[in-house]
């Protein structure tokens, strides 16, 4: 009862409309300290050290034919011609963040935090050709906006490193500065960045440039023709979730008077940490997802609410 009554009085950052609590002793640059009334959250960090020791996996198959006709119908009647599904689960992604922020913590040093921002990376191609060079990309967004604006910062996103005029992004030019050094190098340098991120988080710069500290990392994998995989977490940085969307599939289902009828299907795999979070929010925050997926509409408005990470 002690926190509870200290949190409602947590200083503001002015001008600020969200993630606007002010930096606390304990705090770290990229996200709040919680302190959570449950002491095994305080025990969990310890027991399992790792993201790799507390992975959890589970999957969502879900029914396309809403989400596909809603895709074609702003390709045809809006700015957004070249919109795709992934762009459309991204909002998704974003919205259930805005309504359910515990899934958008992450745990360092044995401590759960919670993020001030919400950020999705995701590698993408420049051609789609074998030897084609990769690039990864991380766009912010704000916890109330719309699927156009999502789309637009996407964009904005892929023309840096797909365009005509398309150079190394701040993750290429980090990389290459670093793979650049010596082997004993690299493995000093990254061990320093470990070290720093278990405390207060790695430089601004590197975490600006980092496709590791996102709220989600996002693979579109059904893009190349196969299925959704299970995708490990890294260890490196402070991604608590990685989600895999496969290819589209055809599957036989019953319909509502008990008729088998073919349906078009995406299954989504999810790894997700388990020790920022009890396993009844996880599944309520996907229960959402889905019924955005099946109600995409309600994404080209801003939420009623934007609910904020109650920090315990």
């Amino acid at each position: 009862m002690f926190y509870l009554a200290k949190k409602k009085e947590l200083k503001r950052v002015k001008n600020k409309k969200y993630f606007n609590y002010k930096r606390r002793r304990g705090d770290r640059r990229d996200g709040w300290r919680v302190h959570s009334n449950d002491p095994v959250f305080y025990l969990i960090p310890h027991i399992m050290n790792t993201r790799l020791d507390s992975m959890v996996f589970f999957e969502e198959r879900v029914d396309t034919e809403i989400l596909d006709n809603f895709v074609r119908k702003l390709r045809r009647e809006s700015e957004m011609k070249n919109l795709a599904r992934l762009v459309v689960f991204m909002a998704v992604v974003v919205r259930a963040m805005s309504q359910y922020p515990k899934i958008n913590r992450f745990v360092a040093g044995g401590k759960i935090y919670a993020r001030n921002s919400i950020s999705i990376s995701l590698t993408v191609k420049k051609e789609m050709k074998l030897d084609s060079e990769e690039s990864t990309i991380t766009p912010s967004f704000s916890p109330d906006a719309t699927l156009p604006e999502i789309w637009r910062i996407v964009q904005d996103e892929l023309d840096k490193v797909k365009g005509a005029n398309a150079e190394d992004n701040d993750t290429g030019a980090v990389v290459n500065l670093v793979s650049s050094l010596p082997q004993w190098l690299i493995k000093a340098v990254v061990n320093s960045f470990r070290r720093k991120d278990k405390k207060k988080g790695v430089p601004k710069f590197i975490h600006e440039a980092s496709p590791f500290h996102a709220s989600m990392f996002i693979t579109d994998i059904g893009s190349v023709g196969i299925g959704s995989v299970y995708h490990h977490l890294y260890e490196f940085g402070t991604c608590s979730i990685f989600a895999s969307m496969g290819r589209k599939e055809k599957v036989l289902a019953l319909g509502e008077n008990g008729e088998v009828k073919e349906k078009q299907t995406i299954n989504f795999r999810f790894t997700v940490d388990e020790r920022i979070l009890d396993g009844y929010y996880y599944g309520k925050a996907l229960r959402y997802m889905v019924h955005l997926m099946k109600h995409p509409e309600l994404l080209m408005e801003r939420p009623a609410e934007v609910k904020e990470d109650p920090l315990i």
